[in-house]
């Protein structure tokens, strides 16, 4: 058994001098205490989504349509975790997927992410909205894979200086948002009055940026509100199309994915565009009340693009078994948020820790029981349809 998989031994050994891990197991009892423990509406706007959250729902609804079918009897006494995409080996097939503004979560926002993922191992993809600079992050994060993930300004200069930042900082993939190019409806938020970017919570990405710093009439250390106001008029996007995605490629030369993905009509037509992957994602029923769920159209998606072009999965992804059940279908590796997001929140850099090393040892413990010694082997003989 890998070293992932012995983390249930640590908690077992620890809890024979009375220790218990520091937060909840279960996703479920996490987002219980991170609803009674954060302020409520740094908690909504991570936990909550778009309209009445049925496409979060949605997300896990589609997990309960498939069983994994275990074989018996192989030999597993070592696993391997590790994949390797766009040249990258990766400790296993999983990202920490972008989350903006983690400053209203905890102070040391996505330095303590980047510590986590680089004790652990895991590649990182920061958001363009986060609230430290991509490198600080690339910094705190060694030498651990990272990936840059881009939300499209309306100002094409300022667009392509984030992606020659990003490349230069060592990050070694843009990933590029295309399902959120102004805010949707967002009831809990709303409810609240609550946008952080409104308060300069989330724009550090921003205001080091030298294009950005000079449409200001003030710097944003003596005055933020040029810099709120300048981020209010260059984020909503509504123009771009996808004849503006090729034009990244003048600005770098790292591997490109789009994020946000739902039909294999729109994945064929990025892959026409030449981009050098997919991510299937509803943005975690964040942008669409009622979508369809991110795992539901993966095959077809899949199917669409063929070998050659990497799929990922981004959406609904809380354990191990819903890791190999994307990895069955067609992905080559899934990202995760919401759950390390709460766990910062409520614990830090160890909270983090914490959840992704429950979550790598849930897979690694769940790929052996299913009689695989490496994510290589998953293959769609893996799963079944649930019994209706």
């Amino acid at each position: 058994m890998t070293a992932f998989g012995d983390y249930q031994l640590e908690i077992y050994g620890r809890g024979l001098g009375g220790e218990r891990p520091e937060l909840p197991i279960l996703y479920a009892d996490l987002e219980a205490r991170a609803r009674e423990t954060l302020k409520p509406e740094a908690y909504a706007y991570v936990a909550g989504g778009a309209g009445e959250g049925r496409t979060i729902s949605a997300n896990r609804a589609a997990f309960d349509r498939w069983r994994l079918v275990p074989r018996m009897l192989g030999d597993v006494t070592t696993t391997d975790l590790s994949t390797t995409l766009f040249g990258t080996k990766f400790c296993a097939p999983v990202l920490l997927g972008p989350v903006g503004v983690l400053s209203i979560l905890h102070a040391e926002a996505e330095l303590a992410v980047a510590r986590a993922a680089a004790e652990i191992g895991l590649p990182m993809c920061l958001s363009t909205a986060a609230s430290t600079s991509m490198e600080d992050v690339a910094a705190a994060l060694g030498e651990t894979p990272r990936w840059y993930q881009l939300y499209w300004p309306s100002d094409p200069e300022l667009a392509a200086s984030l992606a020659q930042r990003a490349e230069a900082a060592g990050y070694e993939a843009i990933v590029v948002t295309l399902d959120t190019r102004f805010m949707p409806w967002r009831p809990e938020d709303l409810a609240g009055a609550y946008l952080p970017f409104l308060l300069g919570e989330g724009l550090a990405n921003y205001t080091s940026d030298p294009v950005f710093r000079s449409r200001l009439s003030a710097a944003p250390e003596e005055d933020m509100l040029p810099s709120i106001q300048q981020w209010a008029t260059i984020f909503p996007n509504r123009g771009l199309d996808w004849n503006d995605l090729p034009t990244l490629r003048e600005h770098t030369d790292l591997p490109i994915l789009v994020k946000g993905i739902l039909t294999a009509e729109d994945a064929q037509r990025a892959v026409d565009l030449g981009v050098d992957g997919v991510i299937v994602s509803n943005h975690g029923g964040r942008q669409v009340d009622c979508s369809v769920a991110a795992l539901d159209q993966l095959p077809s998606v899949v199917e669409a693009v063929g070998n050659d072009v990497p799929v990922l999965l981004d959406s609904g992804v809380r354990t191990g078994s819903d890791v190999l059940c994307a990895l069955a279908l067609g992905a080559r590796a899934v990202l995760v948020a919401r759950p390390w997001a709460l766990a910062l929140g409520l614990a830090g850099q160890a909270g983090v820790t914490q959840v992704l090393r429950a979550l790598l040892a849930d897979l690694d413990l769940t790929l052996a029981m299913c009689g695989l010694t490496s994510i290589e082997a998953v293959d769609r003989e893996l799963v079944l349809p649930a019994p209706r």
